[in-house]
């Protein structure tokens, strides 16, 4: 069949010797997974006219759907484009549904009605875009904490980056307020991007990033400043002493819970057979309590008490 269609074309040609072309090529963009039509303009096809639709793959032209006679052929060879053509039969304009990147590329059509009309159509597909991530700059630490009375007195600054990944075709943006400060733009395919921006700590100004294609963008709103800017273990960096002294504090004190714990445990398992108690260290003797009798000293009326004379000389 597609070899017929090329010999009706150039019959077509030579008979009538009229052809129509345009250089001009139509740019179209679509984001993946919505459908784009490509129209021809023609308000209705007639029976002896006919629509080719080629699509070019390695500066080749391949057949990939027509109308001829108001037959409608879809070429189902073609992976890329399996279960996804459609043709106007009334208008033989063609839609591309649920499209992917894998269909950007150039459309050519061609229109034979009472001559020969030429029409390109330039697709880029592109593929949705990610929301801009936020992160501090680790590598660009400043030298001096902001939370240290004595830096208050001058300017801090943290380095920010606004980045994406798996990207292409895209423009990446800082702004302030609605100030561009500052812009990136790729067209390689599917890479990381990453636009720094150096601030000032407790700045209070309103921060956005945008990432942007032709077709939509996407952005990264009310950006906190200062939040950001203590993310950055700069204490760490700059008192190193004072780290290993706190360190060393934590060690200690776990080491002394450890030794307790271990005295402890080690106190309450200890047998008891081992532990004499006073009742058998100690031998009571028995106490006996004797009733002595006592002995008047008062003289018993009935004694004689015998009296001895005493001489005086």
């Amino acid at each position: 069949m597609i070899h017929e269609s090329l010999f009706l074309c150039l019959w077509i040609w030579l008979s009538h010797g009229v052809i129509g072309y345009t250089d001009e090529v139509k740019s179209v963009s679509v984001m993946e997974g919505d459908s784009v039509t490509l129209n021809t303009d023609v308000s209705e096809v007639q029976r002896n006219d006919q629509i080719l639709w080629m699509f070019n793959v390695n500066h080749s032209d391949t057949l990939i759907a027509q109308i001829n006679r108001l037959d409608i052929y879809i070429d189902d060879s073609i992976v890329r484009f399996r279960d996804k053509l459609q043709i106007d039969s009334r208008t033989g304009s063609l839609t591309i549904r649920n499209i992917r990147t894998e269909h950007s590329g150039l459309y050519k059509l061609t229109i034979i009605k009472a001559g020969v009309t030429y029409k390109s159509f330039s697709v880029a597909v592109y593929a949705p875009l990610p929301i801009p991530v936020i992160t501090r700059d680790t590598s660009n630490c400043s030298s001096s904490s902001p939370s240290s009375s004595s830096d208050r007195s001058s300017v801090s600054r943290c380095s920010l980056l606004c980045s994406v990944v798996n990207v292409s075709d895209v423009t990446l943006s800082w702004y302030k307020g609605n100030s561009l400060l500052s812009r990136i733009s790729v067209s390689d395919l599917s890479i990381s991007l990453s636009l720094p921006l150096e601030v000032e700590y407790q700045d209070k100004n309103t921060y956005s990033c945008v990432i942007n294609n032709p077709i939509r963008n996407q952005t990264r709103h009310n950006i906190n400043i200062t939040q950001l800017c203590q993310t950055c273990p700069e204490l760490m960096q700059q008192s190193p002493s004072v780290a290993l002294s706190v360190i060393v504090v934590i060690v200690l004190v776990l080491a002394v819970v450890v030794a307790v714990i271990y005295l402890l445990q080690r106190k309450s398992k200890q047998p008891r057979s081992q532990v004499q108690t006073c009742e058998e260290e100690v031998l009571y003797a028995e106490t006996t309590f004797c009733a002595r009798s006592v002995h008047s000293t008062k003289l018993n009326e009935e004694d004689h008490i015998i009296y001895s004379s005493v001489n005086a000389k």
